[in-house]
């Protein structure tokens, strides 16, 4: 992912090491797992849907790719442009994330509701030693409930339905999904965009061309043009010849201008920021110079949950740092930070720990 790195504001030069700086731009690397395609009926086995969902149990968040024009079908078939309509896409995939939820609900449902009615133990509880698995926080579940309108003290009367409202409720806590909109260039697309964003009004959908970023990022690769990932233009550097000049054109002019980009970028940072909420913050050991015991500056870029605290940065560090732990710095304004105070976006912080 993509942000206007803290050594802007520093006016530093980093020297990163698990990430990489271009042009006062930090790319932090996340886990992109490009999973098996979902057809309808997934949960029931069909297709790859078996192979799909289990992947899905790893996942904090899920990026969509649609076909927004309309020319792939349900099963990753190649149709005619607008023969398919992209909107049954969209909500077949969060139907067959519900269904499959509400599968591993009823499973042991049976015992769950029982313990809760004879030892009054809490429903959220036990519910997280079944989804756990599934990366489903108890805050997930505590959260789903309370959205799906569900008592936890009458769990024994609840029908099957009730089981299915909380399913689609945790899909939406605990695997928010984000739209991207691909093949935005092909006439037809933009309509189908503009429906989609009326029907789902929940899901934050954004127009994209993988096809121009490949383009560009190749072109940039081999020094037609300077370009990275989520620039909303390019800078010719070589002379080329009349055809590419034409593509790179009606990229600039089609999809960069129209949309602030190819989106490719833009569905990746959304993801990180919006969906899941993180924010990007510095751990340093001179608070002075801002660098490592090796002079490297600003050499690491954490993505935290929002919320976190000091505390959190420095087990997120390492282990023995945050076991250890005795007091921080603020580098930016040299003051004393205690383990509880709350981190902010951009924060560059000193830790001091025993040993």
């Amino acid at each position: 992912m993509r942000i206007e790195d803290v050594s802007r504001e520093l006016k530093v030069t980093p020297k990163p090491n698990n990430s990489k700086v271009v042009d006062g731009y930090r790319f932090i690397p996340v886990t992109i797992l490009d999973v098996a395609g979902l057809v309808p009926g997934a949960h029931e086995g069909k297709g790859l849907g078996n192979q799909f969902l289990n992947d899905l149990s790893a996942a904090s968040a899920l990026i969509h790719v649609v076909d927004i024009s309309g020319s792939t079908d349900s099963e990753g078939n190649p149709v005619k442009t607008g023969e398919h309509d992209p909107l049954e896409d969209i909500e077949f995939l969060e139907k067959e994330i519900d269904y499959w939820l509400a599968g591993i609900l009823e499973k042991n449902w049976g015992k769950i509701e029982r313990k809760v009615a004879m030892s009054h133990a809490k429903l959220s509880e036990l519910l997280f030693e079944q989804l756990s698995g599934l990366k489903i926080s108890e805050n997930d579940i505590t959260r789903a409930l309370k959205k799906a309108e569900l008592n936890p003290e009458k769990a024994r009367e609840w029908e099957k339905e009730s089981l299915f409202k909380l399913a689609i409720e945790l899909r939406k806590e605990s695997k928010p999904i984000i739209i991207a909109a691909n093949k935005i260039d092909v006439p037809g697309a933009e309509e189908n965009l503009k429906r989609a964003k009326e029907k789902f009004p929940e899901y934050k959908i954004i127009p994209c061309c993988a096809e121009a970023e490949l383009a560009l990022s190749r072109a940039a690769e081999h020094g037609l043009i300077k370009y990275k990932p989520g620039d909303s233009d390019f800078e010719l550097l070589n002379e080329m010849d009349d055809k590419q000049k034409k593509a790179l054109e009606f990229i600039r002019e089609n999809i960069l201008k129209k949309y602030n980009g190819t989106g490719i970028q833009n569905v990746i940072n959304k993801a990180v920021f919006d969906l899941l909420k993180r924010i990007a913050v510095y751990p340093v050991e001179d608070e002075n110079k801002y660098s490592d015991h090796n002079g490297n500056v600003l050499p690491d870029a954490y993505l935290l949950p929002q919320g976190s605290k000091v505390i959190d940065l420095a087990y997120a560090v390492h282990t023995d740092i945050g076991k250890n732990f005795i007091a921080a710095i603020d580098a930016k304004t040299k003051k004393k930070v205690g383990k509880d105070v709350e981190l902010k976006n951009k924060d560059v912080i000193k830790i001091f720990a025993k040993g």
